[in-house]
């Protein structure tokens, strides 16, 4: 089964940098691809949990935008483009080359009726 992670390193500053990849998990291994470095603000970090995520149009951005679901205490958690924790506010930045991929491939799962799981781990 397909799913994806997001391994976070320790914070540097305010920036807590992180890789995001698609996983595989058979029985005995798990095999990790790496898809992007993304950039989260350490003063909104969101717990490490396993998320389903969607695609969504943004209020905010006003575009389709990957939503990470059932954020403990918050709403509009998304993957969105960013080179700096100033531009989140808990949002999870990937770089400007990479939104529109993850939006495409998440459309394109959530339209085949696959569930989306992200699983953020602290390193």
């Amino acid at each position: 089964m397909a799913y994806y992670k997001l391994i976070r390193f320790p914070a540097n500053g305010k920036a807590v940098r992180g890789r995001l990849y698609e996983a595989t998990q058979t029985r005995f291994e798990e095999t990790l691809i790496p898809i992007c470095d993304t950039i989260e603000n350490a003063d909104y970090l969101i717990p490490a949990l396993i998320y389903g995520i969607g695609v969504t149009q943004s209020p905010k951005f006003k575009r389709l935008l990957p939503v990470v679901r059932q954020v403990p205490g918050r709403t509009g958690i998304r993957f969105h483009r960013g080179t700096r924790p100033e531009h989140s506010k808990g949002c999870i930045l990937v770089p400007p080359s990479m939104e529109q991929e993850l939006t495409s491939r998440w459309l394109a799962e959530q339209t085949s009726h696959e569930e989306i799981r992200l699983e953020i781990c602290d390193a």
